[in-house]
């Protein structure tokens, strides 16, 4: 018959993995909800000194309705337009007033100064969503019944759509290429079956209590997400997840290896690598919060989302894994299992020697250490933080940097994207002027 302490040494684990379980069916979906509290405004990637991002703020003083304009460009193949072509392109952007997503009437099609190609601009709702293909691929549908030319669609509406359509699943993608890496480090480097899986799935809780946690923080305006915010949670957690459960279970062995107790063992691994676990943890997040100083507004929002997600990496690092471990005990290393004679060998023969080594000379190991960090960060100011050019950014030629390209060929520089000039109202004649 099992004595109340034996039944309360099997409760604990398993209310724990009960627990976890249920945050993880109720709160994993989160996961995939942040994008419906995320903010990719534009002043999100300027500093916020930066007069650009003034101007920005000021104009909301304006009242004036926001547009996404998309360009519409025609080429007549190296050719010269002709006014029937003009004409006609007039026409099918005109067509387009009333649709919708359409805002006001696009504008007439312009000649450019070499003759060669016409420009028109249709202004689009800013917040078309995944609507923003489905508008745009009625803008050029109309555009590509003009006779004889060429219709591309450039501008930042084009650009947006490109950059969605790039974009889209990204964080499914990399998720799944982290957990893969993961699991196959796992496999090669513990050669067991079970514990890599035990390990990735821990990690998967974690990332779920995160999201949760951060979308209710970012629906309520407390803390602010976005796509690159977004994107790096999930690989943090991950990452940090991992880290943690491999310092518990490769204490965990050690313990199994000297008792027979399982349900000690985990309790042993839990307490002696406690502080390993959270003075790691406090260190990466103590430096995400370090991102608070940032002039960058999406820089300074990865800063308390980072955090969190580092704490709840600890937290089912510190609770999932050594309930599940206590309960599987020396089955988790299966096809190998920690036995007693292990016990003798105290960890891998190179660890011991590096272990000897630091131990005799402490001093001498900080020093040159110490020293090798500052000959690599000396190359720091080396780092160019110029930015990615348009046609950089996207693997392929995507339909938006073509015809940004070809609008280049023939128009001005920032046809189509007007800069917005702010003065004092007194002075509405010098400025114009």
């Amino acid at each position: 018959m099992r004595t109340a302490p034996g039944r309360a040494r099997w409760l604990v684990p398993l209310v724990l993995l009960v627990v976890w379980l249920g945050v993880g069916g109720t709160l994993g979906p989160y996961a995939g909800k942040l994008g419906e509290v995320a903010t990719n405004d534009q002043a999100a990637f300027l500093p916020r000194s930066a007069e650009s991002t003034k101007v920005i703020e000021a104009r909301e003083a304006f009242d004036q309705s926001e547009t996404l304009p998309a360009i519409v460009v025609w080429t007549a193949g190296g050719d010269r337009v002709t006014d029937a072509q003009q004409s006609a392109a007039t026409r099918a952007v005109a067509e387009l007033a009333g649709r919708p997503g359409i805002v006001g009437a696009p504008s007439p099609a312009l000649r450019s100064d070499d003759g060669q190609a016409l420009q028109a601009v249709v202004q689009l709702e800013p917040d078309l969503g995944d609507e923003l293909s489905d508008v745009l691929g009625d803008v050029e549908e109309r555009a590509a019944s003009v006779p004889g030319a060429t219709a591309q669609t450039a501008g930042p509406a084009a650009s947006q759509a490109d950059l969605s359509q790039a974009f889209a699943g990204i964080d499914g993608l990399l998720l799944g290429v982290a957990l893969g890496a993961v699991l196959l480090i796992l496999l090669l480097v513990y050669r067991s079956v079970l514990l890599p899986f035990l390990i990735i799935f821990q990690s998967v809780l974690a990332l779920g209590l995160a999201c949760a946690v951060v979308y209710a923080l970012a629906d309520r305006d407390v803390v602010r997400v976005d796509g690159q915010v977004q994107g790096i949670l999930s690989i943090l957690v991950i990452g940090a997840a991992t880290d943690y459960a491999l310092l518990l279970a490769a204490r965990f062995r050690e313990e199994l290896a000297v008792r027979d107790d399982r349900f000690a063992a985990a309790l042993a691994a839990v307490r002696r690598s406690f502080g390993a676990i959270t003075a790691s943890a406090a260190t990466v997040a103590l430096a995400l919060l370090a991102l608070l100083a940032s002039d960058l507004t999406n820089n300074r929002a990865l800063g308390p989302v980072g955090a969190i997600g580092i704490v709840c990496a600890v937290l089912s690092s510190l609770t999932f894994l050594p309930a599940a471990l206590a309960l599987l005990g020396r089955k988790a290393y299966w096809p190998s299992r920690p036995s007693r004679s292990d016990a003798s060998t105290e960890g891998h023969r190179v660890w011991r020697r590096v272990a000897a080594r630091v131990g005799a000379r402490p001093r001498r190991t900080w020093v040159v250490t110490a020293l090798g960090l500052a000959v690599l960060a000396a190359f720091s100011p080396s780092l160019s933080a110029k930015g990615v050019p348009l046609d950089e950014i996207f693997v392929n030629d995507a339909p938006s940097v073509s015809a940004q390209k070809t609008l280049g060929e023939h128009f001005p520089g920032g046809s189509g994207n007007p800069a917005v000039i702010i003065a004092d109202a007194d002075r509405a004649a010098e400025v114009t002027a």
